[in-house]
């Protein structure tokens, strides 16, 4: 069984000078309960089935499955998802020994900017870029599943 372990950032300041590759990723759900998603995603010219467990108590690690399906397929498995959709750019910014992927949200989630690491080890150590700010690991409002439920242009609204 396959276990993501990655943690969430705000991004607070200018990265856009260490990226060394950016995708434009479209993705929605076709299951988006607590405790298990199936996802469908397009990253550039791919596409791919993902199916992902509950998170730990922490939110930092998961069980994790991801195949990758012929474009003409995730582009007709998009119009079966649930309300709602992801679009962002995502940019890979290398840092020590460690590849931060920055996710710069478009549409209804605009404004928002993101940067995951996945790690080997929920303790294994790694270097905090200088543009790195708050911490939001656990904070189901930032998993992207819930963002198309309720997008962060809405949270300045309530």
């Amino acid at each position: 069984m396959a276990t993501e372990i990655e943690r969430k950032f705000i991004v607070k300041g200018d990265f856009s000078k260490e990226v060394c590759d950016s995708q434009r990723i479209v993705q929605g759900y076709i299951c988006s309960q607590p405790g298990r998603t199936v996802r469908i995603r397009i990253r550039g010219e791919k596409g791919f089935l993902t199916i992902k467990g509950p998170s730990d108590d922490k939110g930092l690690s998961r069980y994790e499955f991801e195949q990758e399906i012929p474009l003409p397929d995730a582009e007709q498995l998009l119009t079966l998802c649930e309300p709602g959709a992801i679009d962002k750019v995502r940019h890979l910014v290398r840092v020590g020994k460690h590849t931060w992927e920055v996710d710069v949200f478009h549409g209804a989630n605009e404004g928002l900017v993101m940067a995951e690491i996945e790690l080997a080890s929920e303790d294994e150590p790694f270097e905090k870029p200088d543009w790195i700010g708050e911490e939001v690991s656990g904070d189901r409002r930032y998993y992207n599943s819930m963002l198309t439920k309720e997008p962060y242009s809405q949270w300045t609204k309530k």
